[in-house]
């Protein structure tokens, strides 16, 4: 009740205030709630509004079109010549129909108000009576037809505001009457999304919400349509490739010069980047639906660039510096994206045996293409800026970038030596791992670079509360959740290792007389570890096998029981001292 209150009491010192930005804020943010609201409208009701907004343009252009009029021909007439009427009845034709006459505006205006006529008769949301549907063809002409009697200029320049009170009276009967019914829908879409958000969460509703109002579609149509705009209110110098960069300049500047204008800017890369995602897809043959939220995290990701940089509060050179900058970025992120799109690929080709060439060798192109570019882009940067926290940022992720390329590279070809190899290779876990755990360390370690290179930047060079709050993301999920999980399967992996070699190493002779094959991963058995269960394994399989149990895969044993035994000694030792 109080928030009501304050709400009242500043909108009522907003409206007695004198001063005119204070009722310009008032009218922009009613009008800012009158295009949320119609823009989240079904196709139904939008339909209703539209033809309620023709009805009542068409009245007011009516208006302006005959008040035109007769003040054009109220200006040309002299007292003491003949009205219109007489010229035409005296068949002085010349006068009438030469270009700077009364009679060519008058004619113009009765073909416009024909066809608003006619266009109102069909749009307007009143009573179509048979007597009415006559009435408005004859209602906007009154003002075009009683220029033709010679009548006073005074009366002549109140005609147009009776000629319009008709028609401006139907669309205000059609607005009061429909009060009650407007109410009804908002009460009863209030209702059903109110239970909607009960029965299926408020982020579903917000997603379907979101398809069924085609949001990216909406901002890209506006962003276009503004770059338009900006390219016709452009004059071009030439043709010449200076002129076309500089238009190309200035529309970006432009078209970033407003939260809005972000989002709409936004939702152009994000369409760009889903193509960018769509054919790298093609090349490497694979259509995983998962791969296709690149367009989406590309969109949030220079969309919180954008907020974190202040983009539309910089100067219009800077910002199209900040601009750019922006975009090395978010390319350089981009071929994150593409290497987690190649990764599972190289992983799956080289572990199941496929002996399809061709895909091998676009899979080893895209890498090609991953490592080349960044070193490109880093050697370009390097060699033509100094260097900043910026460029320090754009060469860590594009070092990072090879590293993780590199990374899967080594473990494919392990992979691959492995499949054309004739005997169980045991080491193949220990070289897997150990390629891993460098990559990893070292995206650890850029990760911590980079977060100090924020906090220069958040100390130093331009801080904010979105900066701050990415900082803190950033150092909980890329730093403290990968330094976590990477100590726990290190240390799982450590207790696995003591565990297998706890136990026996089986002899040739033992190994002889089994002569079998491991239970794991039915290869042939040139060492083996016994368990307490007297079953043979590999090494290498039990400890991939105690990553997931601590019981035999074929009597479902306990696998060790050496550290309960050493826990029963030392309470017995305890109760025994007292």
């Amino acid at each position: 009740m109080y928030i009501r209150l304050g709400i009242k009491r500043l909108s009522f010192n907003l409206l007695i205030s004198k001063d005119p930005s204070a009722h310009q804020q008032i009218m922009l943010f009613r009008g800012c709630l009158a295009a949320l609201a119609t823009f989240t409208l079904g196709k139904k009701h939008i339909r209703i509004v539209y033809m309620y907004v023709i009805s009542a343009g068409i009245v007011f252009i009516s208006y302006w079109g005959n008040m035109t009029t007769i003040r054009n021909i109220t200006s040309t007439m002299s007292p003491g010549r003949l009205s219109i009427l007489e010229s035409f009845l005296l068949l002085d034709f010349q006068s009438l129909l030469s270009l700077d006459s009364v009679g060519i505006t008058l004619i113009e205006n009765y073909i416009a108000q024909l066809g608003l006529a006619y266009i109102f008769s069909f749009v307007h949301l009143g009573p179509r009576y048979p007597l009415l549907q006559k009435l408005w063809p004859f209602t906007f002409l009154t003002p075009s037809l009683l220029c033709l009697l010679p009548l006073p200029h005074q009366f002549l320049h109140h005609v147009p505001v009776f000629a319009a009170v008709l028609p401006l009276a139907m669309v205000k009967f059609v607005l009061w009457t429909s009060a009650f019914s407007i109410m009804d829908t908002i009460s009863s879409t209030y209702s059903h999304y109110r239970m909607l958000i009960r029965d299926y969460g408020l982020t579903a509703v917000m997603e379907s919400e979101w398809i069924r109002l085609n949001v990216p579609c909406v901002l890209r149509t506006f962003w276009i349509l503004r770059l338009m705009e900006h390219t016709i209110a452009y004059q071009p110098v030439g043709l010449e490739i200076a002129s076309i960069l500089a238009l190309c300049k200035s529309l970006l500047i432009t078209g970033c010069e407003t939260l809005t204008a972000v989002l709409g800017m936004t939702s152009i890369i994000s369409y760009g980047c889903h193509y960018i995602g769509c054919f790298f897809q093609w090349v490497l043959l694979t259509d995983d639906e998962d791969d296709k939220s690149i367009g989406t995290v590309s969109a949030i990701l220079f969309y919180i660039l954008a907020l974190q940089t202040g983009l539309t509060s910089l100067e219009p050179d800077k910002r199209f510096v900040r601009l750019c900058r922006n975009f090395c970025l978010l390319f350089t992120a981009l071929l994150h994206f593409i290497h987690n799109i190649v990764n599972p690929l190289l992983m799956s080709l080289s572990a199941s045996h496929n002996p399809s060439l061709h895909r091998h060798l676009r899979a080893l192109i895209v890498c090609t293409f991953l490592i080349v570019y960044p070193v490109g882009l880093m050697a370009y940067l390097w060699s033509h800026h100094p260097m900043s926290t910026f460029l320090l940022a754009v060469s860590a992720f594009s070092v990072e970038v090879i590293i993780k390329v590199i990374v899967s590279l080594l473990i494919y070809a392990l992979f691959l030596i492995d499949a054309y190899r004739s005997t169980f290779w045991e080491k193949l876990d220990d070289y897997v791992y150990y390629i891993r755990a460098f990559g990893n360390t070292v995206e650890f370690c850029f990760g911590i670079f980079l977060f100090f290179n924020g906090a220069w930047i958040l100390i130093f060079e331009s801080g904010g509360a979105i900066r701050a709050g990415m900082m803190g993301i950033h150092a909980y999920f890329n730093i403290w959740c990968e330094a976590r999980i990477g100590w726990l399967v290190f240390m799982k992996r450590r207790t696995a290792v003591n565990k297998i070699e706890s136990l026996p190493e089986a002899s040739d002779d033992q190994l002889a007389n089994l002569d079998d094959v491991c239970a794991i991963c039915y290869q042939e058995m040139r060492t083996a570890k016994i368990t307490r269960c007297n079953h043979f394994f590999h090494g290498v399989c039990l400890r991939k096998w105690l990553y997931v149990q601590d019981r035999c895969p074929l009597c479902h044993d306990i696998l060790y029981k050496f550290e309960l035994f050493n826990f029963k000694i030392y309470c017995e030792s305890k109760d025994s001292t007292g």
